[in-house]
């Protein structure tokens, strides 16, 4: 459960990210809940995040160079989101800057990931 809460922390951020660049949609969900699987403690309301988790959130920044993969990414971390009802949404807004990843966009299950 920990995981899906992880998974839908990150696929919130990765919706940020995917609103900036081109369409390229080459990550998939499997990706994304794999580079934030370590955050899930953190996302449902436990301390700051692991390295291991920021790790994470960094990789997955560098696996959405393009708008389309980050687009992508949104729509899997909104899906994931959706799934695990112990996701804390202020931990998931705060995830990007409590790892220092500089996002420049609100991350919200309810983002727009097409914008």
């Amino acid at each position: 459960m920990k995981n899906g809460v992880v998974l839908a922390a990150v696929l919130v951020v990765l919706t940020v990210l995917l609103l900036k660049v081109e369409p390229g949609w080459a990550i998939s969900c499997g990706q994304v809940d794999s580079a934030l699987a370590h955050c899930l403690e953190f996302l449902t309301g436990g301390p700051g995040p692991s390295p291991v988790c920021c790790d994470g959130v960094r990789n997955l920044k560098a696996m959405t160079p393009t708008t389309g993969d980050r687009r992508a990414a949104c729509e899997c971390m909104k899906e994931a989101a959706g799934r695990y009802a112990s996701l804390k949404p202020d931990k998931a807004s705060q995830l990007p800057q409590a790892c220092g990843v500089q996002i420049g966009v609100p991350i919200t299950k309810d983002v727009d990931c097409s914008t």
